[in-house]
């Protein structure tokens, strides 16, 4: 594994700005950066990602299987007691899932390591199943990277499979999101282009016009039946608003699936770590009140159940401390082990490795001058040699 410093291709925002790729820049900042890009071995994604990515989708589906059936784990995991039975039919149903991803440090060496599972609402996939690959294709051309190059990423064929794969019959599906958002709404728009692909036929509806009916059953703007819907919603957020009571009623096949919000808090980490202690590929992790968190010492990481991109996280060194922005999350936290991200010419980066159903799909890469990946950290391409 190594970071190549490269020049940008000339015409690479214009590229971008072609295909729909419009938050390349974040406040000013460049978010997309192909100044530098990873090289990695067949044996590295193959050995070191894509079978540990694997191997944790499974554990993680047996503590989906225990959870349902335990009241002890929903609560710590906060799941509210209202909707528990809903999470817990959802799974026993076999709701589908369409996509998570797997945030870990590597560094091409030693075991990956989970950092966290982004199992609800996962961002950066179009620049990840898109934007990368046409990267790769123009610096194949051009002569910057060899001809035989490759890109662990099949994550645009395997969502338009995994679209068919649900709805194998068609038919009419509704994408929801905040319509102000504008990288929610361009990923959004992406995934509907893919449902169109596989034969579905998708249609917008903002988060926030979704109504109730009469019946109890959830309605767009134009008053049509929500009964398939894709949300770049959370659900740790879903279940707590004023429609949760109705969920379980309104005959709605959601994805991501209610079961998802198990698996979409940092509470699984402590979790996974006391069902599998020792393993290669997770970090030592307890319950903040937990009286066994001391194991971890003064060195350590504290992440709430809820936070993202990195917000309310602290890194923890004895009286020192790194912390994420505050974004207002709070309540329940967990600690994990403190293992440092791998830095290349003076950068952290980490790997976010994608699951499509079962299957491995693809890498996305960030960076930061931090140790502690943001809304701000870049988006930097990867290929194999």
């Amino acid at each position: 594994m190594k970071r190549l410093t490269l020049d940008p291709r000339p015409d690479w925002q214009a590229r971008a700005d072609a295909v729909g790729f419009t938050w390349h820049h974040d406040s000013g900042e460049r978010y997309w950066d192909e100044s530098a890009a990873y090289e990695f071995s067949l044996e590295q994604i193959e050995d070191g990602i894509e079978a540990p990515t694997a191997e944790l989708h499974g554990l993680c589906l047996d503590l989906v299987d225990e959870a349902v059936k335990s009241e002890r784990l929903m609560s710590l995991l906060e799941i509210p007691e209202a909707s528990r039975d809903y999470v817990a039919d959802s799974w026993k149903r076999a709701e589908p899932s369409l996509y998570g991803r797997f945030d870990f440090a590597y560094d091409g060496q030693s075991p990956a390591k989970l950092y966290e599972y982004n199992a609800d609402t996962p961002t950066s996939v179009f620049e990840t199943a898109v934007f990368q690959w046409l990267w790769l294709e123009d610096r194949i051309a051009d002569g910057t990277l060899p001809a035989d190059a490759d890109q662990f990423n099949s994550l645009h064929e395997k969502l338009i499979d995994r679209f068919r794969a649900i709805f194998p019959d068609g038919g009419f599906v509704h994408f929801s999101s905040d319509a102000d958002f504008v990288e929610d709404r361009q990923t959004v728009r992406f995934l509907e282009d893919l449902a169109r692909q596989a034969g579905l036929d998708p249609k917008f509806i903002a988060i926030d016009q979704i109504g109730l009916n009469a019946d109890g059953q959830f309605v767009d703007d134009e008053n049509w039946l929500i009964q398939a819907m894709f949300k770049l919603y959370p659900w740790e957020q879903m279940l707590r608003d004023d429609y949760a009571e109705p969920l379980p009623g309104a005959g709605v096949t959601v994805l991501e699936p209610a079961w998802k919000a198990i698996l979409s808090n940092k509470g699984i980490l402590p979790l996974l770590w006391e069902r599998h202690p020792g393993h290669p590929n997770l970090l030592e992790a307890y319950f903040e009140n937990d009286p066994a968190a001391s194991r971890l010492g003064p060195d350590h990481v504290r992440k709430p159940l809820f936070s993202r991109e990195g917000a309310n996280i602290a890194i923890v060194e004895g009286e020192a401390r790194e912390e994420g922005i505050d974004a207002g999350y709070d309540g329940t936290a967990i600690l994990q082990a403190l293992h440092a991200p791998p830095r290349f010419d003076g950068q952290h980066v980490i790997v976010g490795s994608w699951i499509v159903g079962d299957e491995p799909a693809g890498l996305a890469l960030r960076e930061d001058k931090g140790r502690i990946t943001r809304n701000t950290s870049r988006f930097v391409p990867h290929f194999i040699r």
